[in-house]
């Protein structure tokens, strides 16, 4: 019976082998064509997202006049180095305003506040009453804010607290407007990122939301798709009145692009651009805001629970395939499959390719090149704080800033 087993043995092994070996050049084969996708599509979303350029001041007697609103609440650590930013702008200051909406802070963010405006006209701080039923926090203090505005402002420019511009911001964006046509423009900013988890899962959750959104139909003036994000947004004061403002987005947790919706829709020029020159934010702190953060938002981002959870756990099959497809490949090549050796030669450029995307991703957030390497985790991490979005939305609450939203 001896005789017999090396037989059996070449008999199973050739036909693993028949099984396998095509399987195996399949999968790389479609590997590397997705990969292919993937570039092709991010030179054409990136060609579609237009970097906001630097302008001079206008004029004086030109300027129209600005009123930047920031609703506020207990954003003691970041509202200081705003405030402070906003009032260096090189906007003409007879013409600009700033507008800081306490929603009623308990950290001690309406006295740094009220300490700028004792030595500074411009800038202006109201108070505002309870949260009413039926509304969101942000977006009830960005309407009072915008109903507090002088009529003759021609310009609303809403700002999260935790953005830093730099000087020629304002005048930048204005110009931009102007020159476009625009009566709503929404700039991208700079993310620092500076804790692990960040780090990690912050650059792959933007490039996944890229590679998910069509920018080009959506900068396109045709068609009703628009996005924004609310951590700077400049409007035209007479076209946010007249579509509802964020009276009309007063339920969305994403009242950012809510509010590009509904101007778009309501026939208005929305656009949105990148401003990682002119102004920058560290939205998060570590893991527990970040988590809180990201999963109060993730389900309207991405279009539902059904779409987040097809893309996250798509997200996360891709990323892990870059990794264990040439594994798999140079593991059945080593044991002498030949076609396994071709289709790791088709498979290792692609994840290649995909590492070399995420490190260059990694130096444009100006973090180590090593946290490119790990973006498998990034997304793992990632997925599951899309499906505990779901879960928190499923179960009929959103807590965010004190508050709990049905």
């Amino acid at each position: 019976m001896d005789y017999v087993r090396p037989f059996v043995f070449e008999s199973v092994s050739s036909a693993l082998t028949f099984e396998v070996t095509p399987m195996t050049l399949a999968i790389s084969a479609a590997w590397i064509l997705v990969v292919v996708w993937l570039i092709i599509r991010a030179v054409r979303q990136q060609a579609a997202f237009q970097q906001l350029k630097s302008s001079p001041p206008p004029r004086p007697d030109a300027a129209e006049r600005v009123a930047v609103i920031i609703p506020a609440r207990d954003e003691a650590a970041n509202i200081g180095g705003c405030v402070a930013a906003l009032l260096v702008q090189d906007y003409p200051a007879a013409g600009f305003r700033v507008v800081v909406v306490d929603d009623q802070s308990t950290d001690g963010t309406a006295e740094i506040v009220a300490a700028f405006a004792a030595h500074d006209r411009r800038l202006t701080q109201i108070q505002i009453p309870s949260l009413p039923r039926g509304w969101i926090g942000k977006s009830h203090a960005c309407w009072l804010g915008a109903c507090a505005v002088a009529p003759e402002t021609t310009w609303l420019c809403f700002m999260d607290a935790d953005i830093r511009a730099e000087p020629g911001l304002i005048s930048s964006a204005v110009a931009a407007a102007a020159a476009e046509d625009l009566d709503f423009l929404s700039l991208a900013p700079r993310q620092d990122l500076h804790s692990f988890a960040e780090r990690l899962i912050m650059p792959c959750g933007l490039i996944l939301l890229a590679f998910v959104q069509n920018l080009q139909q959506i900068q396109s003036p045709q068609g009703d798709d628009a996005t924004a994000t609310g951590q700077f947004i400049l409007i035209r004061r007479l076209a946010y009145h007249q579509l509802g403002g964020h009276a009309a987005v007063r339920t969305a947790i994403c009242e950012d692009a809510a509010l590009a919706r509904t101007a778009k829709r309501g026939g208005f020029r929305v656009a949105f651009h990148g401003g990682e020159r002119l102004l920058r934010t560290r939205m998060y702190s570590g893991w527990r805001t970040l988590w809180i953060g990201l999963s109060k938002n993730v389900v309207d981002t991405l279009g539902g629970p059904l779409a987040t959870t097809a893309t996250v756990l798509l997200g996360t099959v891709l990323a892990w395939s870059a990794l264990l497809i040439p594994i798999a490949d140079a593991t059945a090549c080593y044991a002498g499959t030949p076609r396994s050796c071709l289709a790791i030669v088709v498979a290792l450029p692609a994840s290649v390719a995909a590492f070399g995307l995420h490190m260059a991703g990694a130096a444009f957030f100006r973090i180590p090149l090593w946290y490119g390497v790990l973006f498998p985790l990034g997304y793992t991490a990632g997925a599951l704080i899309g499906l505990d979005s779901i879960r928190r939305r499923l179960s009929g609450r959103v807590q965010w800033k004190g508050r709990i939203y049905p």
